[in-house]
């Protein structure tokens, strides 16, 4: 079954002059339609324009010149089984269709683009085309990818057709693509109802991963079409990053995220934070997140808010750090890092900017979806609810705290004082042993608490959480409200000369 005739329809036309050329000195008839088939003429190469094959002209602007019988007939029938009935009604066969589409994703992405041009953007003949020929992929060859166009002509040239193999391995590709297409149109109408009635979330393989949680566990990465993903982030190591590194790399990244260009310092550790800061330089910052828990930053993740500069890498040292992350790194900075061998250093320049609305999580046989939690607090609406007022630099610090509390595992409480993290109690069953693991810690690291805040990432349901803060010093606490037990926790409060401020925002992170 040679190639004798081929429909070539694209609007990225890389290539399509040189390509169809080549198919014109095979021997095989070319078919085209609209900006194409100038292109192929201007470029000196016999076409026979669709409206002339079909004998109907393009009609609406071009919006149908491919949905003809003459053009799926002769794609779609099946060349034995159907043969008479072909040329009964004058229908010839088309054995090649190159098609690729309107650019509907690179239109989305335009901040600039309307509604109009949006839905101008969404290609019909072509998908139509593409699942005609890979539905009878026997018998027509589908090309949509112009990288293609090279080993299918020397394939042509050696056998003036394709093997089994290549047909099913473009058929392959091409419903990928129509599907890939499909879904960023419905992904996008979509969006516009916040929670569609139907989730068709698609993957792209990106690279096995040496193995899982545990090395039992086989493991591999998926990026999700149309976002943004961390495994597109440049990594600066000759050593791989694996399954746990991609997730304490994406908690780090969320909550550095809160301090976007800040000279913040933040250590991540089992996807919780053992040590965060601000400081004066980003140097001061690394060195007050490190004294947060310098046992547990051993093989953690440190994440910065600015580009990394020569004076925090030396700061670093050879220190065992498992990933760093920052959004770039000055001059020079990058070779003093890699001088500890199997360190991973991750540029995440490209995420920062990046506005993901949602997030998913999979349980058992489904999937939860929830907008992201974008919420501090609003300073407009904290309610001070005990006798004593906090100060200018308490407030600074429960916001700081608060920054810091949202990112990590409940029941989560977090100490601070100076923009710097004392103490972390995360994950734990009750919240009074949170409460006092954060004051465990931050006794290990030999911690003055007095004057500190505390921020909690949900209401107090007891008092028992304050009358421990309060034996230490702690002079201010944030909490959402709106337990029963308010009223005790705030007299508790007023007893001890704690100011005790009212988010309303809750930040349970599990």
């Amino acid at each position: 079954m040679a190639v004798k005739r081929a429909l070539i329809s694209v609007y990225d036309k890389t290539g399509v002059a040189d390509f169809c050329r080549e198919l014109h000195r095979l021997g095989i008839e070319i078919l085209s339609t609209g900006g194409t088939a100038k292109e192929l003429k201007a470029a000196g190469i016999p076409v026979t324009e669709i409206s002339d094959f079909t004998g109907s002209p393009e009609v609406f602007g071009g919006r149908v010149k491919t949905l003809h019988p003459k053009v799926h007939g002769g794609i779609l029938y099946r060349r034995k089984e159907h043969a008479k009935e072909a040329e009964k009604h004058g229908i010839e066969p088309i054995d090649m269709v190159v098609v690729n589409l309107y650019p509907f994703e690179k239109t989305i992405a335009k901040k600039e683009a309307t509604q109009q041009e949006i839905i101008e953007n969404i290609d019909i003949g072509g998908p139509a085309m593409i699942r005609s020929a890979a539905k009878n992929f026997e018998s027509v060859a589908v090309v949509v990818d112009p990288s293609d166009y090279t080993g299918l002509l020397k394939e042509l040239g050696e056998k003036k057709d394709f093997s089994n193999e290549t047909r099913r391995r473009l058929m392959e590709k091409a419903f990928a693509r129509t599907a890939e297409y499909d879904w960023a149109i419905s992904g996008y109408f979509g969006k516009r109802e916040g929670f569609p009635l139907m989730y068709e979330l698609r993957f792209k393989k990106e690279f096995p991963l040496r193995y899982g949680e545990n090395p039992h566990q086989q493991a591999t990465a998926y990026s999700l079409l149309g976002s943004t993903s961390i495994f597109h982030s440049p990594v600066y190591s000759d050593e791989k990053m694996s399954y746990n590194n991609y997730l304490d790399a994406d908690a780090a990244f969320g909550l550095i995220s809160e301090f976007a260009g800040e000279n913040a310092c933040a250590i991540i550790k089992h996807t919780n934070p053992c040590g965060g800061a601000l400081g004066k330089s980003l140097k001061e910052a690394y060195e007050k997140a490190l004294q947060t828990d310098t046992l547990s930053a051993y093989g953690g993740i440190i994440a910065f808010g600015k580009k990394v500069d020569k004076e925090t890498a030396q700061a670093i040292g050879n220190k065992f750090v498992e990933v760093i992350i920052a959004p770039g790194y000055e001059e020079g900075v990058l070779e003093i890092l890699r001088t500890k061998k199997k360190r991973r250093i991750i540029d995440i320049s490209s995420l920062i900017d990046t506005k993901e609305r949602y997030n998913y999580r999979q349980v058992f046989g489904g999937l939860l979806s929830q907008e992201k939690d974008s919420l501090i607090f609003d300073k407009a609406a904290l309610k001070v609810v005990s006798k004593k007022k906090p100060t200018k630099t308490e407030l600074e610090d429960l916001e700081f705290a608060t920054k810091f509390v949202k990112h990590t595992k409940s029941n989560a409480l977090i100490i601070a004082k100076g923009l710097q993290v004392l103490g972390v109690g995360a994950g734990q069953m009750s919240r009074v042993d949170s409460c006092k693991t954060s004051i465990w810690k931050a006794k290990e690291a030999k911690f003055d608490l007095k004057g500190s805040v505390v921020s909690s990432d949900a209401f107090l349901p007891f008092r028992d959480t304050l009358d421990e803060y309060a034996k230490v010093g702690v002079s201010a606490l944030l909490e959402p409200g709106g337990s029963i037990k308010d009223k005790e926790v705030i007299e508790a409060a007023d007893n001890y000369g704690m100011a005790l401020v009212f988010s309303g925002v809750r930040h349970f992170r599990h």
